[in-house]
């Protein structure tokens, strides 16, 4: 169903699919603006349950949930990149939903991904599909070696990855993935990693936050710094790569675009995410307007904020395992008074799940990343 071409104006209802911390933070945003909010997911605790107007808990694909969905919503949008798409398209057949289901389905299987950025000239690493021990051969000669195998859907923070060095490797690896269809990715001389996170309107305004620089552990974003220590030339390119990809799959909505910065320069498109982004947390404290209400003001048809920077700022994450051998003294961690703790409401701490994320403020990228470190500390005393 087409959006209409009035803006939602507060008090209507938002429907969102998915009940974790980006969900959580939508509707935070969604209150502040006015507007109520229906969220979809299977676990009634669920941190954007704690906070929704209406709680439909039930599967993502549950028929009679989808069409409360429709029946609560002027407008739905996603949490996260794996909802089912023929639900989705299902659900936007009654209710207008943004991003739209295709897009969603495009950022759910790596072959569609890339296949789509280089359709609009952005330029992934060399990659191949293999879909059977048939293919392995000629997809080690595309990529050449070493190279990482990857699930070509439902991978993220660094599962159904492996790295080879040879084609008994690459053989090994599908084995392990349990013949799964895969890419098969060239392994570039990285020099940096960064992403930009951008929003789209139905009207094809785009706004885009600054070139955040990545860091990651084990496959799992753990630091994001803003400005980025990359040229200026390079942000101009990662910029206006992720605005060609966004217009051209006529995207609405937050998005988050990752990419690679090799040693001599070249600028790879890694992955798109249809929804605010891990590396975004910061502009909820360091920009004018953060990605989430941005979020809600694509998907209400309203005009971009300001996505202006406000101050230098690295986003650390919180993982679960700073719970163990004991949780965290917070109070240690509060009394810093540029490190800005947000804890995400989840009843049980894991190795390796996102449980928050601390932004530390500061007068330059330099000073705001040595705080992080020093929250870091805080949060794990040795």
């Amino acid at each position: 169903m087409k959006p209409s071409a009035t803006p939602l104006q507060p008090g209507a209802t938002l429907g969102m699919i998915g009940g974790g911390q980006l969900g959580r933070y939508f509707v935070i945003a969604a209150r502040k603006l006015g507007y109520e909010v229906a969220v979809l997911d299977p676990a009634a605790n669920a941190p954007a349950m704690q906070l929704a107007s209406h709680k439909v808990v039930a599967a993502y694909d549950d028929a009679e949930a989808l069409q409360r969905m429709a029946e609560l919503c002027d407008v739905v949008t996603i949490e996260f990149e794996n909802v089912p798409y023929q639900g989705l398209a299902r659900l936007a057949e009654r209710v207008p939903v943004a991003p739209s289901p295709e897009c969603a389905r495009i950022a759910q299987d790596r072959r569609l991904e890339k296949n789509t950025a280089l359709s609009f000239g952005l330029t992934p690493a060399p990659f191949a599909a293999i879909e059977s021990d048939d293919d392995i051969a000629a997809a080690v000669a595309t990529t050449g070696l070493p190279a990482i195998i990857k699930t070509a859907t439902l991978g993220y923070d660094g599962k159904g990855q492996v790295v080879c060095e040879d084609e008994a490797a690459v053989r090994q690896a599908f084995e392990s993935l349990n013949g799964v269809a895969c890419v098969l990715e060239q392994r570039i001389q990285l020099d940096k990693e960064v992403s930009v996170v951008l929003c789209r309107g139905f009207d094809g305004q785009v706004a885009c936050f600054p070139v955040g620089e990545n860091v990651h552990v084990n496959g799992v974003l753990d630091l994001s710094t803003v400005p980025a220590s990359v040229d200026e030339s390079l942000k101009q390119q990662v910029i206006e790569q992720a605005v060609k990809l966004a217009q051209g799959i006529d995207y609405v909505g937050v998005l988050g675009l990752e990419f690679f910065i090799d040693t001599q320069g070249r600028v790879f498109f890694n992955e798109m995410a249809p929804r605010p982004h891990n590396s975004g947390h910061y502009t909820l404290d360091a920009t004018v307007t953060c990605q989430f209400e941005q979020q809600v003001r694509m998907v209400c048809g309203l005009a971009s904020g300001s996505t202006e920077l406000l101050t230098p700022v690295t986003m650390l994450n919180v993982l679960g395992d700073s719970w163990f051998p004991e949780a965290p003294d917070w109070a240690k961690v509060l009394a810093e008074p540029c490190a800005r703790l947000h804890l995400y409401g989840k009843a049980e701490a894991r190795s390796g799940r996102k449980m928050g994320h601390i932004n530390c403020l500061s007068d330059s990228a330099e000073s705001a990343l040595a705080l992080a470190e020093r929250s870091r500390q805080l949060l794990n005393p040795r």
